[in-house]
């Protein structure tokens, strides 16, 4: 059995880019003698849409040695401590709250604070103030327009916990050129034919520019087309539209009247008819689409939709369309092939899953690295962790359709039916009636989403847990109302400290430029 010394990455774009950053920066660090090569074809553009991410995204940037300015500079990005959801619980002029907030601070829990969410459900956090804003300072915050961190924090740290909105085809330019310096080869040409050795394992890639290229390591960062795992190897795709009924989404960039306009601290996510529109701010436009469903709409309406919750300012704007692949590879890695990002799997763009499980998948292949050339059982290991990531993360974005009160649409009382729902979920969910979400709910190792993300979509979607009369130390009542008490009064304080969200960006934008 040989050692491992060549990897070859099949496809570029942010799945390409961030895993053979990530590889390059983690294992070339080690003097394995280990050897990337990304295999990019001139003929598949990279789309410059907007994109949301996931506070994981921080520690990756760290890992491979990007700094923060030089990031948000020339990736456009703007700062995200969350996600708005408007109208996901009631129809529009419906009577109630119409909107929630999943913030990406963790509700506060200092040094003898009980756990504030029990106090909550008894009302202690006051007559119909959301989870949210009872229990973090965030909300308060980003509805402020503040950014997450001041000026002179480290990088990637700040009082607030946040994300990044960005523009992807920028992200991955970024990407290539901070991956060409860290060692990694940068090839440009086209898979004509993939060839299969005696065992069923990758022999050789052949391109029509450069001829056959072998590796020891085949990573499949191709998209949708899963040209190696999927059309080489023939690991089938498992189809989720049962689930999750968006398969089809319109994007459309649109500029800021004024150059100086607020810049949303947060995703807003907008619920309609068929589906749902996200609104991301990035420096110098907001990237706006509209994810639905062609059972339950039309293309043709899908537009109407979209250009209607736009307004004037979309008047004469270039609308892109996206066929929307939703499901994942049971089997990701087989033999001497893995596959990262769309060739593995995509659970639509709610809550930002995209580029969290392209860093799970790079994260495991440096941790699981066949430097012995023993693929199986590390075959074995990702496959299990990946493929139970991708439940995990599935029954999380069913959460947010599943608890709707919505009725004004075939689409969201189909989503309300159990029959729609994993059973996984449907189990949670009945748990969940007596007792509030809790850590031991969940296994770390394979979550996505902390157990304080459930909590913040479970209560904005206004579910019903009845505790029971046990449930919370009423000696304690005090020492809760005391803190949520607290957060309110500390809110002001952290949004006086803050700088705006676009101040904070434009520090970014003109910090080390010229060095």
């Amino acid at each position: 059995m040989k050692s491992f010394h060549n990897v070859l990455i099949v496809g570029g774009g942010t799945a390409g880019w961030l895993t053979a950053a990530f590889l390059a920066k983690t294992l070339g660090a080690r003097g394995e003698g280990i050897r990337f090569t990304l295999l990019e074809s001139p003929e598949i553009g990279t789309v410059g849409v907007g994109e949301g991410t996931f506070p994981s995204i921080r520690g990756t940037l760290a890992a491979i040695g990007l700094d923060e300015a030089t990031f948000v500079r020339e990736c456009q990005a703007t700062f995200k401590q969350g996600v708005r959801f408007d109208h996901w619980v009631r129809a529009p002029g419906t009577p109630g709250p119409d909107h929630y907030f999943h913030p990406f601070s963790h509700p506060s829990q200092r040094p003898g604070c009980p756990e504030l969410l029990p106090y909550w459900l008894r009302g202690v956090g006051g007559h119909g103030v959301p989870f949210a804003q009872a229990v973090t300072m965030q909300k308060r915050v980003a509805d402020l327009g503040r950014g997450p961190k001041r000026p002179g924090d480290p990088d990637f740290a700040g009082p607030m916990n946040y994300a990044y909105h960005f523009d992807a085809g920028r992200f991955a330019t970024l990407l290539a050129s901070h991956g060409r310096a860290l060692g990694v080869r940068h090839v440009l040409g086209n898979v004509e034919q993939v060839e299969l050795d005696e065992l069923g394992a990758i022999a050789r890639v052949r391109t029509r520019e450069h001829g056959a290229l072998s590796a020891d390591l085949y990573i499949d960062c191709t998209g949708f087309r899963a040209r190696l795992i999927g059309q080489a190897l023939g690991s089938p795709l498992r189809r989720l539209d049962d689930v999750l009924f968006a398969d089809r989404a319109l994007a459309i960039q649109v500029p800021y009247a004024d150059p100086a306009a607020p810049i949303a601290a947060y995703t807003i996510s907008t619920a309609h008819e068929a589906g749902w529109s996200w609104d991301i701010g990035l420096q110098q436009r907001r990237g706006v689409g509209y994810v639905y469903s062609s059972r339950h709409t039309s293309d043709e309406r899908a537009a109407e939709v979209l250009r209607r919750h736009i307004g004037p300012a979309g008047a004469g704007l270039e609308a892109r369309q996206l066929t929307l692949q939703t499901g994942y590879r049971e089997t990701q890695w087989i033999h001497n092939c893995v596959a990262v990002g769309l060739s593995g799997g995509f659970l639509e763009p709610l809550e930002a899953s995209g580029i969290g499980m392209i860093e799970t998948a790079a994260y495991l292949i440096g941790y699981l690295f066949p430097f012995n050339g023993d693929t199986a059982p590390v075959a074995r290991t990702f496959n299990r962790l990946m493929r139970e990531r991708y439940e995990r993360v599935m029954d999380f974005i069913k959460l947010h359709y599943c608890l709707t009160q919505r009725t004004d649409s075939r689409f969201w009382i189909d989503n309300t039916d159990p029959a729609s729902m994993p059973a996984s979920l449907r189990d949670k969910l009945a748990m969940w009636r007596a007792r509030p979400p809790n850590r031991l709910d969940f296994v770390a190792d394979v979550e996505m989403y902390p157990t304080s993300s459930w909590q913040y979509v479970l209560y904005g979607m206004e579910f019903d847990t009845r505790l029971h009369a046990s449930a919370g130390d009423e000696a304690r009542r005090k020492d809760a109302a005391r803190e949520f008490c607290a957060i309110a009064e500390l809110a002001q304080h952290a949004a006086a400290d803050l700088p705006s969200h676009r101040a904070l960006v434009e520090h970014f934008c003109s910090r080390n430029v010229g060095r």
